[in-house]
């Protein structure tokens, strides 16, 4: 019985999910299939770019050396980290949920809590092929300016967002780093 609590919490989004969905095809059919559908779409889009995507992590995992990621985003790599760190997560491609398996990988690998942080901003809001769309829609001096405040805000977050964490904070997002 316990072990079937254990799962109930575990799913509880899913599970609360799933009787909205089953609650909408029983009192608005139409609006129920239409979000099932969406639901599916979602699914079946997110399947196809997960598995690409955690091959290339496992690939990251076995050929990058926990050396090589301390030496190059670890504890004092300063400006070069950050910035290693900035133009990762501008030139990777996929959406934002797809960051985080990559995120753990770079922080068991060694990088600083910053540079993950750095990283899962930019990927979030400074993808290069948008820049460039956006700087040939929009004109270079409007993408700029809004680059340098994506760069200060995501800078001035990352800096927030460590120095609000306790060490038994960053231990245990540590030890789920490890766990992934």
């Amino acid at each position: 019985m316990n072990k079937l609590k254990a799962i109930a919490k575990r799913y509880r989004f899913f599970l609360v999910f799933l009787a909205a969905h089953l609650l909408l095809l029983i009192f608005a059919p139409q609006y129920g299939v239409s979000a099932l559908k969406k639901a599916g779409n979602n699914l079946l889009e997110m399947l196809s770019i997960l598995p690409p995507i955690f091959v290339l992590l496992g690939l990251m995992d076995i050929w990058l050396k926990r050396e090589t990621m301390m030496r190059l985003m670890g504890k004092g790599s300063g400006v070069k980290g950050a910035a290693l760190a900035f133009l990762l997560g501008s030139a990777a491609a996929g959406p934002l949920y797809a960051a985080f398996p990559a995120a753990a990988v770079m922080f068991k690998k060694g990088a600083t809590l910053f540079n993950v942080f750095l990283f899962i901003g930019a990927w979030s809001t400074t993808k290069i092929p948008l820049l460039l769309f956006e700087a040939s829609s929009l004109g270079i001096s409007y993408t700029l300016l809004r680059l340098g405040f994506n760069l200060a805000g995501i800078i001035l977050i990352a800096f927030l967002l460590v120095r609000s964490l306790s060490e038994e904070d960053q231990k245990a997002i540590s030890e789920q780093a490890q766990k992934a």
